[in-house]
This record gives C-alpha cells, structure tokens and sequence, in this order.
C-alpha cells in the first residue's frame, strides 16, 4: 500500500514541507535555523529616580518603607529646619514695624495735604511727606517678599515622590540628619524590562525588535508572558558583554532583580528539519524511512539534533547527518 501511495505521489508532484500530512511523502530539503542561546536576565525598572531632600535639617516624619507603592507628588517624608520657624517670626516683626510706620507716613500725608489746600505749608514739605508714603511701601513689599521667601522654605521640606511606582529603598530613618540632595529614597517606575547580558560575540546578532523565549521566573510564573521582544540594544560594550532590554507583559509581579532564564536568537545557518513524527527509535537508535528511486522504503539511521517548533506550532527535529536534500521519507 505504502508503495502505491509513494508513486502515486511521485506522479503527482512532490509534497511541499509546510503542506506535509502523515499519509503523503516528506520531500526534505535544506531551512534557516536560528541558534538560541539560555542566558540569566534581571527583572529591571526602566527609570530608577530619587526622591532627595531639598533643604538642610532633622527628619521628623518618614512616611513610606521599602515595597511601598507611591504616587506621583506624595508626600514622603518631613524635613524640619528648626532655625526656619524664629526667622519667620522675625520677618514678621519686621512687617508689622514697616507697616505701622507706613500708617504713620500716610497720615502725615493727609495732614500736610489739608495744610497745603489752606496754604500753611510749602509744597515741599508735601513733596517730603509723599516720598516718605513711597519708601515705606516698598519696605512693606520687600518685607512681605523676604517673608514669602521663607515660608516657601518651610515648604520645601516635604520630601516629594518625582514618579509613581514602588519604593525599593529607604536609606535614612526619622530622627536623621540630612542635606540638600541627600537620597531620601530610592523608587522604581511602573515600567519593568528584562535586562540580559550577552557575550560580546552576540552583539552583531542582537537587533531591536528580536522575539525572546521565556523559561519561567525564579519565584512565579503567574501573568507572565511566553514570549516578548527586544526593546532596546545598549552601544556600549562591558567587561566583553553587551546589554540589551527586553519587554515582556507580566512583570510588575516579579521582584526588581529577580532572575529568569530566556532564550534568545543568536545566528542563523542552513539545515535540516523534519517533522518528530517521522522518527522511530528502536534499541537506542533514531530510524527514518526512506523512498529508494523504485518507491521502496528502507530504514536510514540517523543522528538527531535539538527540536526546532514549526511555524505551525508543529513539533521538529534537526538532522544532523543520515539525510540529504530531496530524499523522501513516509511515516514509519
């Protein structure tokens, strides 16, 4: 049977590998096989940003602790400048003395306004009093804009979070000393890549937008994506390897530096794929059935090599010696 079968086909024309079916002849022949390569990546934030203290003094409230989650402006932390509060209290003395003397000059003013109408005093000494009106006001200013100046200060003790995300260190406790830029906390972004770090000898083969496989995280697996994407390709080359970003949905779950293993592309070459199917194995050896030039099959050993997935999700099998191109196999 299997022999009509064979020849009927052979009259017919050959049978294309992407169209194979079980019950019709495999015509093999040469494909591009991409070599992968298992390396370690790291569950990284794009952006890593610190929230810094803005003014010199004590912290008297710390509201956030690692693993934290923040929002964009909140407040984190207080700051507290204890020479801040007597120099407001100052600037306002000053105020009140400014202003009490600016009172005084405007009523001066008036009084030297209804003396100039009747003609009792000289326009100069109207002139004076108006120039007094004039200096007073603008210490008044000053003192209101120096008062402004410090309370905004004050303000600037509220220790902000520059970006939504999470909280991966607080290196300062309530109570402690710090200093304008001092790290107040460190936050991760809500944007997670994977960080891989490839042998230099890869780089020419790594390109954005290059899919990677997944073989699980180190602690979970839940939400995580099978496959992503190359993101990002970093120029520089460290220490002989090259550093590439790679987007995968699902880790936000994953702890920041937290391992998985991933598969990526590194060269591609000419060989020879044939369906899994198409082997039998019989005492320790891999057989395939062969079709000689008269439609017989006869068993060929071969030597297999790594499985290759079809485009159909169809499960393959590199040969790496036992077949040639244009050999037609049937179903053992």
């Amino acid at each position: 049977m299997i022999r009509w079968l064979a020849l009927g086909c052979l009259a017919l024309g050959l049978t294309p590998a992407a169209s194979w079916a079980q019950d019709e002849p495999y015509q093999v022949s040469e494909t591009e096989i991409t070599d992968q390569k298992a390396v370690f990546a790291t569950v990284q934030s794009v952006d890593v940003t610190m929230a810094r203290a803005r003014l010199s003094g004590t912290i008297g409230e710390l509201r956030i602790d690692e693993g934290d989650r923040v929002e964009a402006g909140e407040v984190i932390a207080v700051v507290v400048d204890n020479q801040i509060a007597p120099q407001i209290g100052s600037l306002n003395a000053q105020l009140a003395a400014v202003t009490a003397q600016l009172e005084q000059a405007r009523a001066d003013l008036a009084r030297d306004q209804r003396l100039y109408d009747r003609g009792l005093v000289a326009e100069a000494r109207l002139e004076a009093a108006r120039t007094q009106v004039e200096v007073f006001e603008n210490q008044v200013s000053s003192a209101r804009q120096q008062r402004a100046v410090t309370v905004q200060r004050s303000r600037e003790g509220d220790v902000l979070a520059p970006a939504t995300g999470v909280v991966l260190s607080v290196p300062v406790t309530a109570g402690s000393v710090v200093m304008p830029g001092e790290q107040i906390a460190e936050i991760a972004t809500d944007l997670y890549v994977l960080r891989l770090s490839l042998p230099e000898r890869h780089a020419r083969f790594v390109r954005e937008g290059d899919p990677v496989q997944l073989a699980g995280g180190a602690l979970t697996e839940d939400g995580l994506a099978a496959t992503g994407t190359i993101r990002q390709v970093y120029p520089r080359i460290e220490a002989g390897r090259v550093t590439a970003d790679a987007m995968v949905e699902g880790l936000g779950d994953f702890f920041v530096g937290e391992r998985v293993r991933v598969l990526v592309n590194t060269d591609t070459r000419r060989g020879v794929v044939i369906p899994i199917d198409l082997i039998e194995t019989r005492y320790g050896l891999d057989y395939v059935s062969v079709l000689d030039d008269a439609g017989h099959p006869h068993d060929v050993v071969v030597q297999r090599g790594g499985r290759q997935d079809g485009p159909d999700g169809e499960a393959r099998v590199e040969i790496l010696s036992g077949l040639q191109s244009g050999d037609l196999l049937v179903q053992p």
